[in-house]
């Protein structure tokens, strides 16, 4: 049919091979769900974190304390904390078993699978973590010692919640390393947020003051503590929903999150 029946039969196609290679269909199979979960880790990490901000002023409002971030506070957070993991994550490696996954339901939608209910939970425990902050360094130090306690306590909470969002499986099975991105957003989020809180020139702009070691102490502790929760949940995740096994290479593997 020559040319016009070539261009009859790629319209008329669902997919079209350019390299006259059937391993490609595999490789764009394999790309297509690492998009896809990126997407998802990416969603996942901004509506939590966002969530968190919410739930730290309004549980404070509610309780009765004076607000425990400033304006000013909330769009440095959002601007630095929220914007380059989120890049990072859409930048993850495909997972190693991602196709053995049975193929995802076209009906279903971008927040299936309890997606909703991670975010809301994991972003109330930032923000509770958060407000925890705040309290110690209000009642005990004085309201600008709370403060700068739960504005750098926040910002430390959601760079390292960002590993959380890394994967379903425990981050200790995990490479942290091959992620360079996620890495380089890590330690440049902790360097700025922390000089901010120590340089009295910027801490003046962002009404801050010095932290003393017991203060720095207690805001580095809160900080830490999503990764030791999310690990708890997951480990109970696991016993709560069993283990699913497959097959690699003609041997029986245990994947140890479930499906």
């Amino acid at each position: 049919m020559g040319k016009t029946g070539t261009d009859v039969a790629k319209n008329a196609a669902d997919m079209i091979l350019a390299d006259d290679n059937f391993v490609t269909i595999v490789e764009a199979v394999k790309q297509g769900r690492n998009i896809y979960d990126n997407i998802r880790k990416a969603i996942h990490f901004l509506i939590s974190t966002n969530i968190g901000e919410i739930v730290i002023i309004f549980m404070g409002l509610v309780l009765g304390f004076k607000s425990p971030l400033l304006a000013i506070q909330l769009l440095w957070i959002n601007l630095v904390t929220d914007s380059l993991p989120a890049i990072a994550l859409g930048l993850e490696r495909p997972e190693k078993n991602i196709m053995k996954r049975k193929p995802i339901d076209s009906k279903k939608g971008l927040f299936s699978d309890g997606l909703w209910g991670k975010i809301i939970t994991e972003g109330i425990m930032i923000g509770m973590l958060g407000l925890m902050a705040f309290s110690i360094g209000n009642k005990y130090y004085g309201l600008e010692v709370g403060r700068t306690m739960s504005f750098v306590s926040l910002g430390l909470l959601e760079l390292v919640h960002s590993f959380n969002i890394k994967s379903e499986e425990s981050i200790l099975n995990k490479n942290l390393f091959e992620n360079k991105f996620l890495l380089g957003s890590f330690a440049l989020g902790v360097f700025i947020q922390v000089i901010v809180a120590i340089i009295p020139k910027f801490a003046k702009v962002f009404k801050l003051v010095s932290l003393t070691k017991i203060e720095w102490l207690i805001t580095i502790t809160i900080s830490i503590l999503p990764i030791i929760i999310i690990e708890i949940q997951k480990k109970i995740n696991g016993i709560k929903f069993g283990k699913r096994y497959d097959f690699e290479d003609g041997v029986k593997i245990r994947n140890k999150t479930p499906a």
